[in-house]
């Protein structure tokens, strides 16, 4: 067993972001597990998908031509099985979507791959891989080995890693499979209800509060402050679950990652391993915690001990 299979995903034609950051997700270990990554598209009109996922770290590009366009659980299966069977990879990455939930488990269970979802962090040891997820109601992340699988199967979380910015030109060729009949078919798509919210995930400079907000009166300060500085305003999980700000706004393992952030201002939050999960990847991290133990400096590019209204203040000052 040896390399590395990445599973790009399609929407209605168009390449989900996730793709490519599975391709980033997997660099640090490729070395481990045989140094060659390719990338299989699988549908209609996969080709169309070439010039997108020609980057940098894709050795090859592979392409199963379906009979439909668009996701299919028993084709993908059936599909990514046959390829498996020929190249034979040590890891094979899912995105954790909808879709994958529609067939990994069970290519994983009928092919004896070791299996893990919703992961946020791949490593290596030796030639074994080792994934990280979180447990006990994502109180605390969880390293899983795989003792006695020759080939992984890890569905990979979107928005932890960043994308490859360079493009390359890896080898491409078509794969054919016999597909089976499918005992289902996509209908229509149904757009989810708009909101007026904000797209954390799509923020460059994002200011978040914490526990050391106090109360929810405080917000507001911190809203405007936001505003003045040009940010979005971000949370904590506590934040969040007392209502102060709607979940949409909660930074961490389980609210947003900040996956186009450049620079992140972490107020009043101490740094829990859940909230770290996503943010820590962050260019340039700012701190503001009156506790110099706490875990958010450990992460932070810049460290301030001090009260964060003190500083709201002479922020406020500054950009008057």
């Amino acid at each position: 067993m040896s390399g590395i299979l990445v599973v790009a995903e399609h929407r209605q034609g168009v390449l989900r972001p996730v793709s490519l950051e599975l391709v980033s997700a997997v660099q640090d270990v490729r070395g481990a597990l045989g140094d060659k990554v390719t990338v299989a598209v699988i549908g209609a009109g996969a080709r169309a998908h070439q010039q997108t996922l020609s980057m940098a770290g894709v050795d090859e590009l592979v392409f199963i031509d379906t009979p439909d366009a668009e996701f299919d659980p028993e084709v993908t299966e059936a599909a990514l099985a046959a390829l498996a069977a020929e190249i034979r990879p040590s890891l094979v990455v899912v995105p954790h979507s909808v879709d994958s939930m529609g067939y990994a488990a069970s290519l994983a269970i009928r092919n004896g791959y070791g299996f893990a979802t919703d992961v946020f962090g791949v490593a290596a040891d030796g030639a074994a891989v080792v994934a990280t997820r979180g447990g006990y109601g994502q109180k605390v992340n969880v390293e899983l080995e795989f003792p006695g699988a020759s080939t992984v199967l890890l569905a990979l979380r979107g928005g932890t890693w960043k994308p490859p910015v360079d493009a390359a030109s890896p080898a491409a060729r078509d794969f054919a499979f016999s597909a089976p009949a499918s005992r289902s078919k996509n209908v229509e798509f149904i757009s989810p209800p708009a909101t007026n919210d904000v797209d954390m995930t799509a923020k460059e400079f994002i200011l978040s509060v914490g526990r050391g907000v106090g109360e929810e009166d405080n917000i507001e300060r911190f809203r405007e402050l936001a505003d003045t500085v040009g940010a979005a305003l971000g949370c904590s999980r506590p934040v969040a679950d007392s209502g102060w700000l709607p979940k949409s706004r909660q930074i961490g393992q389980s609210g947003k990652t900040a996956a186009q952030c450049k620079l992140y201002m972490a107020m009043g939050i101490s740094g829990a391993i859940q909230h770290l999960a996503g943010m820590k990847h962050v260019e340039t991290i700012i701190a503001v915690n009156t506790d110099p133990n706490a875990s958010i400096f450990s992460v932070a590019k810049y460290g301030v001990i001090g009260d964060m209204f003190e500083i709201a203040d002479e922020l406020e000052k500054h950009f008057a």
